[in-house]
């Protein structure tokens, strides 16, 4: 008898296991999707013509689109990662241009040089 009302504990928890282990697949899955938005939201992108880094945040996001209804009117809205290098060359320049020059800019001059 006592080893029936073991396998029956033991069954048990093997259950409980089982029935909880998608939970927390589901949870690990909610924590991942955050971190990978954070990511997009906070990528850094490499400026060629003018050498450095810029951190693509928030106030970066607002002058890229300030930038692209100035240059493209009508046309619709396009991410800055699906432009051509033409058109990414000439946000940048006029970025450049246009104050701010600093804010959200990582220069990288030593890492430009150490990877020449």
């Amino acid at each position: 008898m006592k080893i029936h009302k073991g396998m029956r504990i033991l069954s048990s928890l093997i259950l409980m296991g089982a029935l909880a282990a998608p939970l927390a697949v589901r949870a690990q899955d909610r924590d991942d999707h955050h971190d990978n938005d954070d990511r997009a939201k906070n990528q850094r992108v490499y400026d060629r013509n003018h050498k450095d880094y810029h951190n693509w945040n928030q106030d970066e996001d607002r002058n890229y689109r300030q930038w692209y209804t100035e240059s493209h009117g009508n046309k619709k809205y396009r991410e800055y990662s699906r432009l051509n290098k033409k058109d990414q060359n000439a946000y940048w320049n006029w970025r450049h241009q246009h104050g701010d020059n600093d804010q959200g800019r990582d220069d990288h001059k030593d890492h430009d040089r150490d990877h020449r």
